[in-house]
């Protein structure tokens, strides 16, 4: 069976940077998304079309493909005191509010932690990176039920940004 819209498709992704450092990867088990639905990097997607378990591809994706661009903006030094307990205020905590800034919908990671203050960062952690991704494609099904016509992003977990989420209107 050929990947195309409405395939439930599982692939194993190994990704790298541009030395060859494996920075990133699925389980052997791979995941699985709904082809044809924005849930992957969109040229990772295209390069899938047609192919079939078995097939392997590899993919280079410039920043503004994968993570974007850095953003200098996009970093803020904030008193640690404004964050809650300093003793729970550790790089790697993520705030879904930046304290005394309108809400823009950007996740903020504390990325460093010294002297009361903290950096916080909205940028993703690979922004700014070129990145090649080693994509082998282990089964095609048919979307049944539920999966066929979502256009909900389900984004492989090994891509997601953080896994610590502060909301500081829960505080």
């Amino acid at each position: 069976m050929l990947i195309e819209k409405d395939k439930v498709v599982r692939i194993r992704v190994d990704m790298y940077d541009l030395q060859g450092n494996l920075l990133e990867s699925t389980d052997e088990e791979g995941v699985s998304y709904l082809h044809g639905h924005g849930d992957i990097f969109a040229r990772i997607e295209a390069a899938l079309e047609g192919k079939k378990a078995g097939d392997k591809i590899s993919v280079v994706l410039e920043p503004e493909d994968a993570f974007g661009e850095f953003d200098d903006t996009a970093i803020f030094i904030v008193p640690v005191k404004d964050l809650g307990d300093p003793e729970l205020v550790v790089p790697g905590l993520v705030f879904e509010h930046l304290p005394g800034h309108e809400d823009d919908d950007r996740r903020w990671r504390v990325t460093d932690v010294a002297e009361g203050v903290a950096v916080l960062d909205a940028n993703h952690p690979l922004a700014g990176w070129t990145l090649r991704f080693d994509v082998t494609v282990l089964a095609v099904e048919d979307g049944v039920g539920e999966a066929t016509g979502s256009d909900e992003v389900v984004v492989p977990g090994f891509l997601g940004f953080a896994d610590k989420i502060i909301d500081d209107e829960t505080d």
